[in-house]
């Protein structure tokens, strides 16, 4: 990978942040760090590779069901095993729904 391709997923991440952190609710938009966010993202990311979700064929309507509270659990449990810390699961959903929140809108803008 090239440096202006790291350069691209920095930008793209700092745009999911902002778009994730507008999106929280008032009390957490700024209880987690741009590195935990990072770390967040990364971690969710992992999880639709592990589940398949990347390879997934939607419903008729091109829908993939997503469980939202399976990933914020997931999340939770590796930031707990890395040593990042421990965070509540029902928070973590915020976070993972608004990073699919964010993809969904770019799919909308591309349409």
């Amino acid at each position: 990978m090239q440096n202006d391709e790291f350069s691209k997923e920095d930008l793209d991440d700092e745009k999911t942040i902002e778009f994730i952190r507008q999106r929280l609710p008032q009390d957490l938009k700024e209880k987690f760090s741009d590195d935990e966010f990072y770390f967040f993202l990364d971690t969710i990311y992992e999880y639709y590779e592990k589940s398949g979700i990347f390879e997934s064929q939607g419903d008729a309507d091109g829908f993939i069901e997503i469980d939202i509270d399976a990933i914020a659990k997931f999340v939770a449990k590796e930031a707990k095993k890395n040593n990042i810390g421990e965070y509540d699961p029902e928070e973590l959903f915020f976070i993972v729904e608004g990073e699919l929140a964010y993809f969904g809108a770019i799919d909308d803008e591309e349409e």
